[in-house]
């Protein structure tokens, strides 16, 4: 699928849009102050497959911590800024990589500007965060609700500020916890603006949820070309994030270092305990960066013939599976074997 044609913004070494390419995207969930605890979460972000990660400014203490944080982490860094403009003036002046700005909360547009020059001045590119729980008030009373068609005019308002200071290094995001309406948004600011998009759904909950409802929104996004960067949010630790935009990237065939894993539902006919083994390969899986695709199916039923179109595969017996390496049988595995075995078929691959 080809990507909607955008300008393209350096973040550090990352490049955001003007690509046939997503960058991936979270956001620490530590004290930016922790300086070690971020440093940590970072690196396991950097990990996980994550190319950009963000990073709360809630006072001057957390922006003097961008200083340490960033010699010892290697992608870069996005400061959120919410209230205080001042914040972000010394995020910039930290070494910060990129300024993430709503503009709902940010006060008045000298404010803006002010962070704007010193963006220009350091080559820092700022991402307008449209979000639709805060919205400015004379929007949201002029439609009477969150519409899509207003967070396209609070975008508009801030974009002209930008644009009439000859600043155009400008990513924009348009998120809510409504995947209906952040289709609806992103699709409007894709024909509106030549910036690049942050797709997100704001808000989405545990991972079941967010999983479902950015698969929805994103996906169908992601389908039509539309997005350059993304972030799938989960409430808790961020590294969970990872797994499930490395899997709707894969789907989308966004990415292609990414490993599938096809696994049967299970039924009747199952005689082998086969839930703890796909729940081990799944998590061994995320840390696997190559493409191979790894089926373990249940019984003897459908599992040899699913099993044949896998690169890895088992095919459960009673208490036992077939191993079988592209389509063809290679050994027979007692139960307590066959995770031992698949690793070491996965790591050889």
């Amino acid at each position: 699928m080809k990507r909607t044609q955008t300008r393209s913004v350096q973040v550090g070494n990352v490049t955001i849009g003007g690509q046939n390419k997503v960058i991936v995207q979270s956001m620490c969930n530590t004290p930016t102050k922790d300086v070690q605890a971020t440093i940590e979460q970072i690196r396991r972000l950097q990990a996980g497959g994550c190319e950009i990660v963000r990073m709360s400014i809630m006072d001057m203490e957390d922006a003097a911590a961008i200083t340490a944080i960033k010699a010892a982490t290697q992608i870069p860094l996005v400061a959120d800024i919410h209230f205080d403009y001042r914040l972000a003036l010394a995020a910039i002046e930290a070494g910060i990589d990129k300024i993430r700005l709503n503009p709902g909360n940010i006060g008045k547009r000298e404010n803006v500007e002010a962070v704007v020059n010193a963006c220009k001045a350091h080559h820092i590119p700022i991402r307008i965060g449209i979000n639709s729980g805060s919205l400015e008030k004379d929007i949201h009373d002029a439609y009477g609700k969150v519409t899509a068609q207003g967070m396209m005019e609070s975008a508009r308002r801030h974009v002209d500020i930008l644009e009439s200071m000859d600043f155009h290094d400008i990513v924009l995001s348009f998120k809510s916890s409504d995947p209906l309406l952040c289709i609806e948004a992103y699709r409007l600011a894709a024909a509106q603006f030549p910036y690049p998009l942050h797709l997100g759904v704001t808000e989405a909950g545990t991972r079941m949820s967010s999983a479902v409802k950015s698969s929805m929104a994103l996906g169908t996004l992601l389908n039509e070309g539309i997005g350059d960067t993304i972030r799938i949010s989960v409430n808790g630790d961020p590294c969970d994030e990872l797994p499930i935009v490395r899997q709707l990237l894969k789907c989308c065939r966004l990415i292609d270092h990414v490993p599938n894993l096809i696994a049967c539902p299970t039924c009747g006919r199952t005689a082998w305990d086969m839930q703890p083994v796909v729940n081990e390969i799944e998590a061994f899986l995320s840390t696997i960066n190559k493409d191979v695709t790894v089926a373990i199916m249940g019984c003897v039923v459908n599992g040899p013939g699913e099993a044949r179109h896998a690169d890895i595969a088992i095919a459960g017996g009673r208490k036992e599976g077939l191993l079988i390496r592209r389509g063809e049988i290679i050994e027979k595995l007692p139960q307590d074997r066959i995770v031992e075995r698949l690793k070491e078929e996965i790591l050889a691959f």
